[in-house]
């Protein structure tokens, strides 16, 4: 059986959590392509050279850990289709492991590591996540575009401008040249706006987004209302850039952090007002466990509502129950304010329902 949305997060923040003596938690991925054979022989390779290791402890663990892969790799006669994640190694004394064979997508990196943590990236982009924003870099000379989706950076489009640079020459041809270079500009700005409008309004529509460039052009685009209004009036922020590249759609990202930090909690505080809103007006919603449950029953949940107090295993069934029926489950952090009362007052259960139920 598929590993649902909740369980891979809750899998993942296990894995995060654990911290080795050293450098002994060994991760292992493989993508569909490589053959499993080569691998085997790689964890033989680190097995045998394992017994160099001068600590008596460290070598133990080490060992231990490879073995343990390597009877887990056993189980598979070739790499699964979406590629395989193995985890293993001591910790507090004891050996653990973790297998992904079953992820969403491709896992596509092959690698051999071993620290004093495991490495979730791999299977990390297998998250749905739960916002998706569009990036915009301007400079004079190009312009780049690209999505950002939970942590994955995608590059959708970049392509240059015709924009000159500024004249030397005095009196009316300096006037002509400033007359062609804005027109340039503007068909330019025009294009960006264009791509972008593509890019980000197609399924699915991002739900914000980020600018950045050159400051005296990524201003004007800005100021010039180029962008789609539906894009226009979800600007989160306009940063400085210095090059538009793939590589500075990712400084846009990690100046951005802030701004993003807060857009992704924005889900979770809009669902809740609407619930409290809701439950103030009489509205149709259901609250506490038989409220909840009933309306799951019924098949009117539309948003569901579950404090990350709740148990891993009722949630990940909650939510399973929630998008076969076709509804949206939304688990709340009870480290906000507004998230702690509604695990307090209502047993951290709680729905917005599409109709109403006598």
């Amino acid at each position: 059986m598929q590993t649902t949305e909740y369980e891979l997060r809750d899998r993942i923040d296990q894995l995060t959590n654990y911290r080795g003596e050293g450098t002994e938690l060994i991760t292992v991925a493989i993508p569909p392509d490589k053959s499993l054979h080569a691998v085997r022989e790689r964890i033989d390779r680190e097995y045998a050279q394992a017994a160099n290791i001068k600590s008596d402890q460290t070598r133990t663990h080490v060992q231990d850990a490879l073995g343990r892969i390597r009877r887990l790799l056993q189980a598979y006669e070739e790499t699964p289709p979406s590629g395989l994640v193995i985890y293993a190694g001591v910790v507090d004394g004891e050996l653990q492991d973790a297998v992904f064979d079953d992820l969403d997508i491709h896992v596509d990196v092959s690698l051999y590591r071993c620290a004093a943590e495991f490495e979730t990236a791999p299977v990390e982009q297998a998250l749905t996540p739960s916002e998706v924003y569009g990036l915009v870099v301007l400079e004079r000379g190009r312009a780049a575009l690209g999505r950002l989706a939970g942590e994955r950076i995608v590059s959708s489009r970049t392509f240059e401008s015709q924009v000159m640079g500024k004249s030397r020459a005095g009196g009316q041809s300096a006037q002509r040249f400033e007359r062609e270079r804005d027109r340039q500009k503007h068909e330019f700005f025009e294009q960006v706006a264009d791509a972008a409008e593509q890019t980000f309004l197609d399924e699915p529509t991002v739900d914000g987004v980020i600018l950045g460039g050159t400051t005296i052009t990524v201003d004007e685009f800005q100021q010039g209302d180029y962008l789609h209004h539906e894009l226009r009036d979800h600007i989160l922020g306009v940063y400085p850039i210095e090059y538009a590249t793939k590589q500075g759609l990712s400084q846009l990202v990690e100046r951005a952090e802030d701004v993003l930090s807060d857009a992704e909690r924005r889900r979770e505080r809009e669902a809740l007002d609407r619930f409290f809103t809701a439950l103030g007006q009489g509205g149709d919603v259901a609250y506490g466990a038989d409220e909840t449950q009933t309306a799951l029953d019924y098949g009117a949940v539309d948003v569901l509502l579950v404090s990350d107090a709740r148990p891993p295993a009722e949630i990940r069934e909650l939510e399973e129950t929630t998008t076969d029926q076709g509804g949206e489950c939304l688990v709340v952090s009870t480290d906000t304010d507004r998230g702690a009362q509604f695990d307090t007052a209502f047993g951290g259960l709680g729905a917005l329902l599409r109709f109403r139920i006598n």
